[in-house]
């Protein structure tokens, strides 16, 4: 006899004491300093979807500005912080419990700036009242997340279907910029993914990026050989660059990555084979 088939509980374990200590007492301190973070992660996602997803870090985002200022506060409470990628993330650690403090992208493209903190919304995260990174910045950084060993656009589609209607659609085109068919990728899957849910994006916006796709088709290519792909993944396009002679568009003047950042990310590449 068959065993009927139920679905696996996929509701994640509640935070151990210790590391709800160490992110309590790692935001108080910022907060005491008064020094400007918002949270991020899984932690924002939790709020805006009710996805809950508890990992053993906190996310936070914070000005390239405040980084080593963040950095010696929680050091001087005893924990190890440092500098991971000079270009994007700093640590903190405790035991097996880590804050990310973010103020970039691994791109290089994300940068965290005064708009960040006009949008961001007031919660509470853990019993500690915060601000939270916006949707826009938050849809923004998580496009360009495509590696083979993780993929953000679960994530995106899930904010799209829970917060289209609060979203500042045209601040979040306006994040994209020149990217805006790294956005159009992701409002196209989200109606493929969600067919009874696709007049949450607004027609104008798909009408607006379509224009541009129709402008880029009656255009001729660009001359120079450039590999966008490497803004999508660290490792899946180094072929190109390497053996192909493609451009590196994370590469200044281009980009906003130097060489000695790109290779200090690609270095960090776990090879699992």
């Amino acid at each position: 006899m068959d065993t009927p088939f139920s679905a696996p509980d996929t509701s994640p374990p509640p935070i151990d004491p210790t590391g709800r200590s160490f992110y309590c007492h790692g935001l108080t301190l910022l907060i005491d300093a008064r020094v400007p973070f918002l949270v991020g992660g899984a932690y924002a996602l939790e709020c805006y979807t009710g996805i809950s997803r508890h990992t053993k870090d906190l996310d936070i985002f914070v000005r390239p500005d405040d980084r080593d200022r963040i950095i010696e506060i929680l050091a001087s409470a005893g924990y190890q912080a440092d500098v991971t990628y000079p270009h994007w993330l700093a640590k903190a650690y405790y035991g097996e419990y880590f804050i990310d403090i973010i103020f970039s992208s691994g791109n290089g493209i994300c940068a965290v700036d005064e708009a960040w903190f006009e949008h961001a919304p007031r919660r509470d995260i853990l019993g500690v009242p915060v601000l939270l990174c916006p949707i826009e910045e938050i849809i923004w950084s998580k496009s360009f997340v495509l590696e083979r060993e993780r993929y953000d656009g679960a994530d995106i589609a899930h904010i799209l279907r829970v917060c289209s209607d609060r979203l500042n659609w045209p601040r979040l085109m306006d994040r994209f910029g020149a990217h805006w068919r790294v956005l159009l990728s992701h409002l196209v899957l989200f109606g493929f993914i969600y067919p009874a849910e696709r007049s949450r994006i607004p027609d104008w916006v798909m009408q607006r990026l379509l224009a541009l796709l129709a402008d880029e088709l009656r255009s001729a290519p660009p001359s120079e050989r450039l590999c966008q792909g490497t803004l999508l993944s660290r490792e899946q396009y180094l072929t190109d660059i390497m053996r192909w002679g493609y451009q590196d568009a994370r590469l200044q003047p281009k980009g906003r990555m130097t060489h000695e950042n790109i290779a200090h990310w690609t270095a960090a590449i776990d090879v699992k084979e």
